[in-house]
């Protein structure tokens, strides 16, 4: 279970993304019911911080922290930081025992610095995707993802989906429940998944004859359980297929079916979390039909089959 929280800053930390690692696990929501975490910005000897604004900032502990954290994460660093022999040592001695390793941004150069990217797969932010491969040409480096797990290694891409890897391991670590309720707090989406594209197409115009595709989302929300069409869909936004298949890739980033499939297994990883249905009730009520397609899109997309991973769980919230 994630109980604890390291943070290593180092010159020129970016704020943004310091601040997303904060604001999830270094905020105290205990009295809400959110999960509480021993949170720890630390730098080499506990030293000042000079960050990407300017204004510097007193960490709360030199690397010590690093030492036992269950998560240690680099936030992003503007390019030539110089990062010490020490922090390189103590974010692999994190790895070899086990504890999750994250990125965010541009920290992904330092935890390639420290040898963690070899034979990954990672990400960063699409601006320096070229720059990571050519510095590490043993990485496996996906050029528009949102955020990567591999293993115990998180790589995310910059400034939001920072946020969507965090609640990522939120929902890995104590349930989707937990992780919903938490994005709702910090009014954010609840769930990208980490393959969406990084940035969408640009805006289509919203206009009376082209409305926004806000409505047919939130019905698709409520009606996940049933089979769709694109075409049905089109029709619900009064669009031709074509039409809406761009606007609901340029408004998502992503394809409608996509994005349903994304969808519909995070409502089976509720159900799984939850109650106590079987596969195959799970599969028909998140509109998979049987369990033979949930069992395919589930670890295609969670990396475990609907039984290991409800099993998973359960050992994990009761540790």
């Amino acid at each position: 279970m994630l109980r604890s929280v390291a943070v290593l800053a180092l010159d020129r930390v970016a704020t943004f993304e310091l601040g997303v690692l904060a604001e999830v696990f270094g905020t105290d929501r205990t009295a809400d019911g959110f999960p509480g975490y021993r949170f720890h910005v630390c730098s080499p000897d506990a030293a000042p911080v000079r960050t990407s604004s300017g204004f510097h900032l007193t960490p709360h502990a030199d690397l010590g922290p690093l030492e036992e954290a269950d998560l240690v994460a680099v936030p992003a660093h503007q390019d030539g930081t110089v990062v010490p022999a020490t922090a390189l040592a103590a974010l692999r001695r994190a790895a070899d025992r086990g504890a999750y390793v994250f990125s965010v941004c541009s920290g992904a150069f330092v935890l390639g610095e420290a040898g963690l990217l070899d034979g990954r797969e990672c990400t960063t932010h699409w601006r320096y995707v070229d720059e990571l491969q050519r510095r590490h040409p043993s990485a496996r480096v996906r050029c528009n993802a949102l955020y990567v797990q591999d293993d115990r290694l998180l790589t995310s891409a910059g400034t939001a989906a920072g946020i969507d890897a965090c609640l990522h391991l939120v929902r890995q670590e104590h349930g989707s429940a937990t992780a919903t309720r938490l994005a709702r707090r910090m009014v954010v989406p609840p769930h990208r998944d980490g393959g969406q594209a990084q940035y969408v197409e640009a805006p289509i115009p919203v206009t009376p004859e082209a409305p926004t595709l806000e409505p047919v989302l939130e019905w698709l929300m409520r009606h996940l359980d049933r089979p769709v069409t694109v075409d049905e869909l089109a029709a619900r936004a009064r669009m031709s297929p074509r039409t809406f298949a761009r606007r609901f890739r340029a408004e998502t980033g992503t394809t409608p079916h996509d994005w349903l499939t994304n969808q519909r297994v995070l409502l089976a990883r509720r159900l799984l979390e939850e109650t106590g249905l079987s596969v195959e009730a799970v599969a028909d009520r998140a509109g998979f039909g049987d369990s033979a397609a949930l069992r395919h899109h589930f670890a295609r997309r969670v990396g475990a089959t609907p039984h290991t991973y409800r099993t998973t769980f359960r050992e994990r919230v009761q540790a």
